[in-house]
């Protein structure tokens, strides 16, 4: 059973809506994410520069774009549980601690791929 709501382009247009206020909460109420996007626009114009080929482009692009998506996942999940309360709770501190766990391992990989593509 479909959900109830907008069909068609009107919902296309309403989920673009929807994802540019999420761009635009993320910047503003989150520094992790304002940070890790200025580490894109420095790095992305770079993966175009110093990738040799299409492959290594994307991973040196992709890879940056990848982390963004980490965060704004993990700052959602947080959102979340704060909604719900700022009481401490182990599942709370659970949750939130592997969502930064998350953001951890994305911004190695970043790491582990800008130096393998780059230097191997």
């Amino acid at each position: 059973m479909a959900k109830p709501g907008e069909t068609g382009i009107k919902r296309i247009v309403s989920a673009f809506y929807n994802s540019l206020r999420g761009f635009r909460d993320s910047w503003k109420f989150e520094a992790a994410f304002r940070q890790e996007l200025m580490l894109c626009v420095v790095l992305v114009p770079l993966g175009f520069y110093l990738g040799e080929n299409g492959v290594e482009k994307a991973l040196l692009i992709g890879i940056c774009f990848l982390v963004l998506i980490v965060e704004i996942l993990n700052s959602s999940i947080e959102a979340a549980i704060d909604r719900i309360g700022h009481e401490e709770h182990d599942l709370s501190r659970i949750a939130k601690d592997m969502g930064s766990a998350a953001v951890f391992i994305a911004l190695t990989l970043v790491g582990i791929t800008w130096v393998l593509v780059l230097f191997f």
